[in-house]
């Protein structure tokens, strides 16, 4: 009991010490917002995005299919996988329709059975490859091809800038990894 009594003499003394020191209370302060005159304020400036590049693809990969087909050594009825193509220009292209346009190209020859393209999508996910993967290399393709079972592969790559660019296609083997045939087109 006692111990609570010197407890409760210990708390009024430093109660009362803070009251002795003559501290007022800060006082309080309002801030009032000032009202500024209304000024037009500019625009910021966007980045301007590269420009893309539209091109009629089908007249720029039509001649490399027709040189294709009729390359020393490829045999007719062997299974094709078509791989995305591959832009190593400073610039953005069309990617999907420039690989859609070699697609028909190559199919409307009759010469190939195309690996249909879900099952290149299937095949990419399984592989761990994005769709939209800008480091396609040629052995990326050729396992890629391996996967999916085909005999061939079509590797394209646009090079170039905008006042000049090119396609570049190759046909290699999926199991030797060997260039059978390579031509180029200059893009219009």
């Amino acid at each position: 009991m006692r111990r609570i009594f010197q407890l409760m003499v210990v708390t009024f003394l430093l109660v009362g010490c803070s009251s002795i020191t003559g501290k007022k209370p800060a006082p309080v302060i309002t801030i009032e917002p000032i009202e500024q005159p209304a000024t037009p304020t500019s625009p910021e400036t966007v980045p301007q995005l590269s420009k893309v590049k539209t091109v009629d693809w089908s007249t720029a990969v039509i001649p490399l299919a027709n040189q294709l087909v009729q390359a020393p050594g490829v045999e007719s009825g062997k299974v094709l996988l078509i791989d995305s193509i591959k832009n190593n220009t400073n610039m953005a292209i069309q990617s999907m329709q420039a690989t859609d346009a070699i697609i028909d190209a190559v199919n409307n020859q009759n010469v190939f059975k195309l690996v249909p393209q879900d099952v290149v999508a299937n095949a990419r996910k399984a592989l761990g490859l994005s769709q939209e993967d800008s480091l396609v290399t040629r052995s990326k393709a050729i396992g890629l091809a391996r996967y999916v079972q085909a005999d061939y592969v079509l590797y394209s790559v646009i090079s170039g800038n905008q006042q000049q660019s090119e396609i570049e296609m190759q046909l290699m083997g999926a199991q030797t990894g060997e260039i059978l045939w390579s031509g180029k087109n200059p893009i219009e």
